[in-house]
């Protein structure tokens, strides 16, 4: 058997090394089983060893240089669940996802009593007008206008996509802690859905109360309950209705981009006139069970639970009523003739939301109790009695009265 050895790899093999014994005729070949290795000089050992720790080191580098490269990942930053608290205890999620519910229209058209109502109902909270919703919808529409804020957003690496995750989480917070928990929230800010389109690509599954009330009556009572809307001269039927038919027509196209399924148009003299009919209505599309109270919110105003009201807001010293009917026909008598004859030209919207624009007043519509209003008959009796007793207090002088009163109307 030969003797010797070799390394394959990290191994040694050992070779058989024959010595004789010649003790005696019957010669015995002995094997010793030598290992190479261990006569190595003690500096070879040390290279071994380092060469050894050098392969494996290069071995597993290659084993990893040949690895297929893993699927990119992508990274996403994720908020922290969002939640608010009752005072029980109870925990109220809310995103983007979540079913809102937007209250507009022109302000001065039923948005405040619309709110009121749904207010009264124990599932749902809107809360008092927060005008920072419509502002800072406002302030996203001027920086896409504007091509030099658009490509500054641009070049700063702001995307689209960043400006609505930030207006959405923005217009979310206002709207989830500006009161108490619900399982329904509600915004009402009159001119926030001039961007109802818009708001639709933030919060997919929201639903919109439109409220559509007739522009002259709407009109009359901005300008004689002097509420300040920017645009609007306070002096100028004209000039406040033409604004009115702006207004209205860009969130009339918004609720027909919208789609019935989401946009609900509701008429406030309609509300007024048939509530429970209305209401039913308007809780169906909300897909929110009927309850009672929504017919009675002066009952439930600033108690625990109920509707709390602000002390800035114009109408809310009409909403602690019950519904009344007057407020329907008060604008009639007080808006200059040369408006009305011109009424079809200065607001081509009447008609198209199905107001007679040479009627005063057109006929609203019969109350649900099925007796039909005779609001205008008993408003033009309350103008008369108004008109002798300021004539009485006036010293007598009925012609200056007259002129006056009429002063005091425009």
């Amino acid at each position: 058997m030969p003797s010797g050895s070799t390394t394959d790899g990290c191994r040694t093999r050992f070779f058989f090394e024959p010595r004789r014994n010649n003790s005696n005729n019957n010669s015995i070949t002995i094997y010793t089983v030598v290992n190479h290795v261990g006569r190595m000089s003690r500096g070879r050992r040390k290279l071994l060893t380092y060469g050894l720790i050098v392969g494996t080191f290069l071995l597993l580098a290659y084993k990893l240089r040949t690895c297929p490269d893993p699927e990119p990942q992508t990274v996403f930053m994720m908020p922290k669940d969002k939640f608010v608290t009752d005072e029980n205890m109870k925990i109220y999620t809310y995103d983007r996802n979540m079913p809102l519910i937007f209250i507009g229209g022109v302000p001065r058209s039923g948005t405040t009593l619309m709110r009121a109502m749904l207010d009264a109902h124990p599932d749902v909270r809107c809360g008092q007008e927060t005008r920072v919703v419509p502002r800072i919808l406002q302030m996203r529409n001027h920086w896409y206008k504007s091509t030099k804020e658009s490509l500054r957003l641009k070049e700063a690496g702001v995307s689209e996509e960043v400006i609505n995750s930030a207006v959405a989480s923005f217009i979310l917070e206002v709207i989830a802690r500006h009161g108490v928990p619900a399982p329904r929230l509600c915004n009402k800010d009159p001119l926030a859905l001039k961007s109802m389109d818009y708001l639709k690509v933030l919060f997919p599954n929201a639903k919109y109360i439109f409220m559509v009330r007739d522009g002259r009556a709407t009109v009359h009572s901005i300008i004689s309950r002097r509420v300040t809307i920017t645009g609007f001269d306070l002096t100028s039927y004209r000039q406040c209705l033409e604004k009115w038919n702006d207004a209205i027509t860009v969130m009339y196209k918004n609720c027909q981009k919208v789609g019935s399924e989401y946009c609900l148009m509701v008429y406030y003299e309609q509300l007024v006139l048939r509530p429970r009919a209305t209401l039913t209505e308007i809780l169906n599309f909300l897909n929110i069970p009927w309850n009672e109270t929504v017919l009675h919110h002066n009952e439930m105003i600033n108690k625990p639970g109920g509707i709390a009201l602000s002390m800035v807001e114009r109408s809310s010293d009409q909403v602690v009523r019950p519904l009344y009917q007057e407020a329907l026909t008060k604008w009639v008598g007080q808006i200059p003739d040369d408006v009305i004859s011109d009424m079809v030209n200065i607001a081509p919207m009447l008609a198209t939301l199905g107001y007679d624009p040479m009627a005063n007043p057109p006929t609203y519509g019969i109350p649900e109790d099925g007796q039909h209003h005779q609001l205008y008959a008993d408003q033009q009796q309350q103008e008369q009695q108004e008109q002798q007793q300021y004539e009485t207090s006036d010293g007598g002088d009925a012609e200056d009265s007259k002129l006056k009163r009429k002063r005091r109307r425009r």
